[in-house]
């Protein structure tokens, strides 16, 4: 196997990841001036708002990239390209009627799927038709990924998430406006918060919209190329359209289940909130506030480092799938270990990080005046499901890749299961409120960490190797954690708490941080001369390190 063989998944998945953190680090930075003009209120309508409308976009076409990339790279490796292109073409249509569907229904049903909360419903209907053009942009997105390429994915994201960005702040501006010089009543605050999480929804449909336009002219310039690999494709067996809708609802149809459970968990746990809070007698306000801190604060700052797991278990797909075609062990072994370990090198920096600096990063991002508030506890109690949701999200991806994709809707019905026991309980017999919401999904995400490898080891015969992937990079973050905290220390006892000096900490922080992670790591030799050059830009990473010899 060659070294592009090896590492080929690693650097297209890289592409994507860089993509992925670019557009959670834009995201990051819209979100303190949005929420500066609807308030915590208003970003709590339009997180009910949006877990809405991500299960219903998750069961209609958001998982469709990974189905459609999983068909076509397959038949690729047998150089099928006639019913790769097929594939394509069916997609769409599965993408234009069930998106259609789904986007009706999140409309019509938008005050039953949000109960006690009917600032959220303008929101939920408003992001309904970016439901059906997201159906279409994934199945242009899955035929790239599919070719083995995410540059037209990552770019069209960058592109999407800047002006989903502008024209969420624009128009929640433009919407609130008229209620913002107004005496502060409550009728005047709904108001606001209501007009204004519609108004940041209409940022969704741009930003998608923006993505759709650009994958179409990619695919165009993209699909003569494609029609070269036809005109030389000798494919005996040509499959019927009726052929692939049965490929498609056999294949399609399980992944979206699979995303769908794992991900409905976001759904539950905020309608349970809802139900529960009303039901101790929390006005609906007061749960719309303590929902957005935790949707706004907690979840959007934990997803950043979850992006690189995703961007991984979507590029490790087409190249498992196609070893498994060709019944290609040591290739698929190879990719799964080299996913695993290289997803934990970076998680678990992430979630000592994040735990560590996490009154400087809420007050740099949301406010000074946030940095004393339950956000930056959340995320000190949470962030361990950094390491969790990364690992699940990947071996999630890896079970896809190989054709097992019943065993992920099982392990996602147990966990959540167990995440909707955990709320509950601690929910009706504690006050632990929003704290509730995380313990929750640290539930779900390790206990889906735990079946998904039980399953791995099953199907593949994979042994995972337990030193150098999660104990030695464990102890190196410990020590990173360590300094992180003393730096953060100072700046707290020698500068006041403005957004200047959390900037500061966590630049001095991070830069320091990453300098001492990596040096424990080649130290601990978590990674040998051969397997760093096998990283992008590895060599940079072995001259550095020969440099300071470190190796």
């Amino acid at each position: 196997m060659s070294k592009k063989q090896k590492n080929g998944f690693l650097i297209q998945g890289s592409i994507m990841a860089i993509a992925s953190l670019v557009c959670r680090v834009i995201g990051l930075l819209y979100r303190r001036p949005l929420t500066a003009i609807i308030g915590d209120q208003g970003m709590g309508y339009y997180g009910f708002a949006y877990n809405v409308y991500s299960i219903i976009l998750l069961i209609a076409s958001f998982s469709i990239p990974l189905a459609v990339s999983k068909s076509i790279s397959a038949r690729l490796a047998m150089k099928e390209y006639k019913n790769a292109q097929r594939i394509f073409y069916g997609a769409l249509i599965y993408a234009v009627i069930v998106g259609g569907i789904a986007a009706l229904f999140a409309y019509i049903a938008a005050p039953v799927l949000i109960p006690n909360q009917p600032g959220a419903i303008l929101a939920l209907r408003v992001m309904a038709p970016t439901i059906f053009f997201s159906g279409i942009l994934g199945v242009l997105r899955g035929y790239f990924q599919g070719h083995s390429t995410m540059v037209p994915t990552s770019i069209s994201q960058i592109i999407e998430q800047i002006l989903n960005a502008v024209v969420s702040v624009l128009m929640a501006y433009v919407l609130a406006m008229p209620y913002l010089n107004l005496e502060a009543t409550k009728t005047v605050k709904f108001n606001i918060a209501k007009y204004g999480a519609a108004g940041s929804a209409l940022g969704t449909g741009a930003g998608v919209l923006i993505g759709l336009l650009f994958c179409l002219i990619i695919y165009l310039a993209y699909s003569k190329r494609a029609k070269a690999y036809m005109r030389h494709d000798k494919t005996k067996e040509v499959e019927s359209y009726s052929k692939i809708f049965k490929i498609l609802l056999l294949t399609i149809t399980p992944v979206i289940f699979s995303t769908a459970i794992y991900n409905c968990s976001a759904i539950i746990d905020s309608t349970l909130f809802n139900i529960i809070l009303s039901y101790k007698n929390v006005a609906a306000h007061e749960a719309a506030v303590l929902y957005g801190v935790f949707s706004n604060q907690y979840n959007v700052l934990i997803n950043v480092p979850v992006a690189l797991a995703s961007a991984l278990s979507n590029a490790i797909v087409p190249d498992i799938s196609g070893a498994y075609v060709l019944n290609d062990k040591d290739k698929m072994n190879h990719s799964i270990n080299t996913a695993i370990r290289f997803t934990m090198m970076i998680s678990i920096p992430c979630a000592v990080g994040m735990g560590v600096l996490a009154k400087p990063l809420v007050g740099l991002l949301f406010g000074p005046i946030k940095s004393f508030g339950l956000g930056p506890n959340l995320l000190r109690i949470g962030s361990i499901s950094i390491v969790f949701y990364c690992l699940s999200t990947l071996t999630n991806g890896i079970l896809q890749g190989m054709g097992k994709m019943r065993v992920p809707v099982r392990h996602s019905v147990i966990s959540v299961i167990l995440n909707l026991i955990t709320i509950v309980l601690l929910l009706l017999f504690t006050n632990t409120n929003a704290y509730a919401l995380v313990f929750a999904t640290m539930i779900f995400s390790f206990a889906m960490c735990i079946l998904n490898a039980r399953s791995i080891k099953k199907y593949t015969s994979y042994k995972q190797e337990l030193s150098k992937t999660f104990i030695k990079p464990c102890i190196s973050a410990l020590i990173m954690g360590i300094v992180v905290f003393a730096i953060q220390f100072v700046f707290n006892h020698m500068m006041a708490a403005t957004s200047l000096a959390f900037a500061l900490c966590i630049v001095v922080s991070m830069a320091v941080g990453a300098l001492i992670y990596f040096v424990c790591i080649i130290k601990l030799q978590v990674f040998t001369e051969s397997e760093l050059l096998e990283v992008p830009k590895g060599s940079i990473l072995v001259r550095f390190a020969k440099k300071f010899k470190l190796l």
